[in-house]
């Protein structure tokens, strides 16, 4: 088995795994399978990272198992079958639901780019729904047969809904010939996101323990989160403060979990009267869409949240909310006198809405802009988040005079401490042979790694972008 690694290597962005198993000794085919096949985002490198042809050839590939819907773990799917994968796409129900949601709006964006740019869109509509007729969606831990004695479970990450820890397991021969043999097969996971709990929606992420090899995100692999219960105090007062002012909270907030997470606490803040009531809006026609898709599957979410569905809450509705799906509903925004809180994406501020908002707030004292993701390198939120005095927005200078704060809590990646915990865990039986650290920034990768050979005296690999293992 040997596994290569096309993106996510010292970056957060892009996911793409490729593992070859083979060749058989009966038929010498090779099965080819990928984990994630991701979009680069950040900063004008990363995007013309996209437009590369893929390393390998995607009509050979068998299968692609999603971890989750985000935009840099699927979205590159439509262009892996513009250059010729006719394969299966596997992933869960509420995953495929939310890409279904997810790529139209991309394709949308991508258009746009590409019309400014003077380039060809990175794929196009053809290509998309090409694509999404080879799905097949599949529960948590029902076990998925590949054939060669290969076998795929997904398991819950805790990350988004839908989100997935990647188990392959690889049967020795003897397996294969008689199932009742001893059991010495190898298991390979890939975390994907790993989730950060314990969260308002979503269970707590599966911990195995008798993996051979792991590849593990690290998004925070040089960071620790602030207290979990802290948060929720925290957002109050922000908001507090900033109605006081009679500002704006303009929140850039990802469409997909981040959205729905904040509707949920905001929906509690109001219903224990801890904050003042005032005007919320979703201006994002995508989180519109995509909180649909969470109430269509409220069965993925924890046993407290189904508690207080069934007791009658609307989790995602309360007076004073109000979802944006047009254009001129976005702009009668502007129209409301503050204060009032304005929730709309992209969560990096790379476009979408939000940056209509900034444009217009950013420059007022009186309000605040709140992060409550993740702001990759080269990001207009990243800019906004190190403290830049002056940022660029539509081409023009837009000087930062509002207060500018982050909640690292509401993060839906784990930290240092927590990605340590799971790979404790993944070597309970002590067969643990090595770890790849990937989805990261260099430094960030690089810390986590030595922080694992450190505590459990394991290799860490932090694998360079096109480089290859023998499994």
């Amino acid at each position: 088995m040997k596994l290569t690694f096309y993106g996510g290597a010292r970056q957060v962005t892009g996911a793409n795994y490729l593992l070859e198993l083979g060749p058989d000794a009966r038929s010498g085919s090779t099965t080819k399978l990928l984990v994630d096949c991701g979009m680069f985002q950040g900063s004008r490198y990363a995007e013309d990272l996209n437009y590369e042809k893929f390393p390998y050839d995607p009509a050979e590939i068998n299968f692609i198992f999603i971890t989750h819907s985000h935009t840099d773990h699927a979205g590159r799917l439509p262009k892996l079958y513009k250059e010729g994968f006719r394969g299966k796409v596997v992933a869960t129900n509420a995953t495929l639901d939310l890409i279904r949601k997810a790529l139209p709006d991309n394709l949308r964006l991508i258009e746009q780019e590409a019309k400014d740019t003077g380039r060809e869109p990175l794929f196009s509509l053809e290509n998309l729904e090409g694509v999404l007729n080879l799905v097949q969606g599949v529960d948590y831990e029902e076990n998925i047969e590949l054939g060669g004695g290969l076998e795929v479970k997904l398991h819950d990450a805790g990350h988004i809904l839908g989100s997935s820890i990647v188990e392959i397991r690889w049967k020795n021969k003897s397996e294969i010939r008689n199932p009742k043999s001893e059991n010495n097969s190898k298991h390979l996971y890939f975390t994907g996101d790993l989730g950060n709990p314990p969260t308002p929606l979503l269970k707590s992420p599966y911990y195995p323990n008798d993996a051979d090899y792991v590849v593990i995100e690290s998004a925070y692999g040089s960071r620790t989160h602030e207290d979990k219960a802290e948060r929720k105090n925290i957002l109050q007062k922000i908001i507090i403060e900033t109605i006081q002012r009679g500002g704006v909270l303009t929140i850039p907030s990802f469409a997909m979990e981040r959205t729905q997470e904040l509707l949920y606490e905001l929906n509690g803040l109001f219903n224990d009267n801890k904050i003042p009531k005032v005007p919320v809006f979703v201006d994002s026609p995508l989180a519109t869409n995509l909180t649909e898709v969470y109430r269509k599957h409220s069965d993925y979410f924890n046993k407290e949240t189904m508690y207080i569905i069934n007791s009658g809450d609307d989790i995602f509705n309360f007076p004073g909310l109000k979802f944006t799906r047009t254009t001129e509903e976005s702009k009668q925004i502007n129209d409301v006198t503050p204060p009032k809180i304005i929730i709309a994406g992209s969560g990096m501020s790379t476009g979408g809405r939000i940056l209509h908002h900034e444009r217009r707030y950013l420059q007022d004292p009186n309000s605040t802009i709140l992060f409550i993701g993740y702001q990759v390198k080269g990001s207009l939120g990243r800019r906004i988040l190190d403290e830049e005095k002056e940022v660029k927005i539509f081409g023009e200078k837009v000087t930062v005079n509002c207060k500018v704060e982050a909640i690292g809590g509401y993060s839906a990646h784990a930290d240092s401490e927590g990605l340590l915990e799971w790979v404790k865990t993944a070597n309970s039986e002590g067969k643990l042979k090595k770890v790849f650290v990937v989805q990261g920034e260099e430094d960030s990768s690089l810390a986590l790694a030595r922080k694992i050979e450190r505590a459990l005296e394991i290799d860490a690999v932090v694998p360079k972008q096109g480089e290859g293992f023998e499994l």
